[in-house]
């Protein structure tokens, strides 16, 4: 089979399923773009590279599959590093295709070479994988390697160079083999540690499932399920794993957050921790409320990355392997073991239920600006129940932890880098997901907004109907905040302020929907409007600035999260 080494591309990119590509066009793709609407894919342009590659995030993060993002040579390249060191740290497999010069620049002793850098480098420290095409003939290797590296064991991006010499080159190649052939897919764990784990499981009384973002990444929100169901026992959600499983909503608990969720810690004598790391946010797994109650509990790691076990703490029984694999592994090895549910489970979830209730009760009175406790509680009462939630911002975003009406199957944000501005290329990524089955939601800062306000466009263009709530203080509000606390009260906050931009007649500007609401009784009403306009929407709310730098809700705890933090 006789193809072209930019057709040849395509057909990987497609023997993993991918379907859509995101990047700005330029030379070096102008061929692979024409090439991949023909055959049916999708070519997503955005403003900006990086926001290009947030939204490939977001993608991911909603449909569990990897995701292509292409930056042009040079400037185009550079502006997608940003995301790519944001891409690491969320563990997101993404394949940076970086277009580039013909070869012989990169040998070339001259100076004053045009939008020329030595591209690789720059990657090499953020990439799990780097691969130069030097020759046509390598294509499959590298993107097969790409694709490993990006898949295996804790999932991340990769880079590949694509020098503009040889994107016309002529290959007599095979059709691509299945992602099976070169990689391994959904591995399981072994049978000798899931038998030892089935012991555990079979012999605790109290038991608890710890959960990350990497269970709904994965699309893993039905075995889990399956396993609590077989446990009957509550679920711990960390920061990241902040979604929820259909049908077992009033059984997951935050960690931290919940009086009942830290109850149900503190009598564990087992934990199963899947899909997440067990890092700083959940205090290593052995301090903060693990200190507490049953110490002596026994843990069992489902992780694909075996490096990760026994790094921040003892691993009674280490199951490596995909949890899509695994977690069916124990659910099978239950059969027949159904557990009765157990009057103090009950009481654990009345306790939940009974906290979110008083909470709810304690909120301020109306005010002018709003306070943002009110602001959370009333954006998120008026979200669609099965729509898919996407969050940015600082300290509006503690307040939505604490007051989030919604419970939400996909849950959306920057957890592990907390890089802002990921928010709206997010919520775009998001809808291209979930095409017409689902509404997104995106509640904001205006902060985070401001970073990538030009992909409003993109999304009116792509005639996807995002809707943005936002919360503007007209400040960096946690900054403000830290200024107060550590420079004084009185201090000039330098930096940290900017003039009342009208952001929903910006939002017009574009050709989407704009709301401007001042008063809270207001809020409700005007999302609804915005959702039924059919368009992108931005609902522009002005929120109190004192509160918002003030002392948000259970920041003692978030405080403890951090080993540096001395404020």
């Amino acid at each position: 089979m006789s193809v072209k080494l930019y057709e040849r591309v395509l057909d990987l990119m497609q023997a993993e399923g991918i379907d859509t590509i995101f990047g700005i066009p330029d030379p070096s793709f102008l061929h692979l773009f024409t090439e991949a609407e023909r055959r049916g894919m999708r070519v997503i342009t955005p403003h900006h590279e990086e926001a290009g590659a947030f939204m490939a995030e977001a993608m991911y993060k909603v449909t569990g599959k990897p995701v292509v993002c292409v930056g042009n040579q040079g400037p185009g390249v550079a502006n997608l590093l940003p995301a790519a060191v944001n891409a690491r740290k969320e563990y997101t497999p993404i394949i940076f295709i970086g277009g580039q010069r013909s070869n012989i620049a990169d040998q070339r002793v001259r100076r004053g070479r045009i939008q020329y850098i030595n591209q690789p480098q720059h990657f090499k420290s953020s990439m799990k994988y780097v691969g130069v095409i030097e020759y046509e003939d390598q294509v499959d290797e590298i993107f097969h390697e790409a694709f490993r590296q990006a898949l295996s064991g804790e999932p991340g991006p990769v880079f590949i160079e694509y020098p503009m010499g040889m994107i016309m080159r002529e290959l007599d190649l095979p059709p691509p083999p299945a992602p099976e052939t070169y990689r391994l897919v959904e591995p399981s764990a072994g049978s000798k540690e899931v038998e030892r784990a089935l012991e555990l499981i079979k012999a605790s009384e109290n038991p608890i499932i710890l959960v990350g973002h990497g269970v709904f990444v994965s699309r893993g929100h039905e075995v889990v399920g399956e396993l609590s169901r077989a446990l009957e026992c509550p679920i711990i959600q960390t920061s990241g794993g902040c979604s929820y499983i259909r049908g077992l909503e009033e059984r997951m608990f935050p960690y931290g957050f919940s009086p009942a969720g830290n109850e149900a810690v503190h009598k564990s004598d087992l934990v199963i921790a899947i899909g997440t790391e067990i890092g700083e946010p959940v205090h290593h797994g052995k301090l903060g409320h693990w200190n507490k109650g049953n110490v002596d509990r026994k843990w069992i790691y489902v992780e694909r990355d075996a490096v990760a076990m026994g790094v921040n703490r003892p691993i009674d029984v280490p199951l490596v392997g995909d949890l899509r694999a695994v977690v069916p592994q124990l659910v099978e090895g239950l059969a027949g073991a159904q557990r009765e549910r157990t009057p103090e489970f009950d009481a654990l979830l009345e306790k939940h239920a009974q906290h979110r209730k008083e909470r709810d009760a304690q909120l301020p009175p109306p005010s002018v600006p709003v306070h943002p406790s009110v602001f959370a509680y009333e954006v998120t009462k008026a979200f669609p129940k099965d729509a898919v939630f996407v969050r940015d911002g600082g300290a509006l975003t503690i307040f939505a932890w604490e007051y989030n009406q919604q419970k939400p199957t996909d849950l959306v944000w920057n957890q592990n880098f907390g890089h802002l501005g990921t928010g709206l290329p997010y919520a775009i990524g998001a809808q291209l997901a979930v095409g017409d089955s689902q509404r997104v939601m995106l509640y904001s800062s205006d902060s985070a907004f401001l970073f990538h306000i030009s992909e409003i466009e993109t999304a009116v263009r792509l005639k996807l109907p995002i809707i943005c709530v936002v919360g503007c203080d007209y400040a960096w509000g946690l900054e403000v905040r830290a200024y107060r606390t550590i420079v004084g009260p009185e201090s000039a906050e330098t930096g940290s302020h900017w003039g009342k931009v009208r952001l929903d007649k910006i939002a017009e500007g574009f050709g989407a929907h704009g709301e401007y609401v001042e008063n809270a009784e207001d809020i409700g009403p005007a999302i609804e409007r915005a959702l039924a306009s059919g368009k992108p929407a931005v609902v522009q709310i002005p929120i109190d600035g004192k509160e918002n730098a003030g002392q948000p809700p259970n920041y003692d705890e978030y405080k403890t999260w951090y080993t540096d933090f001395s404020y």
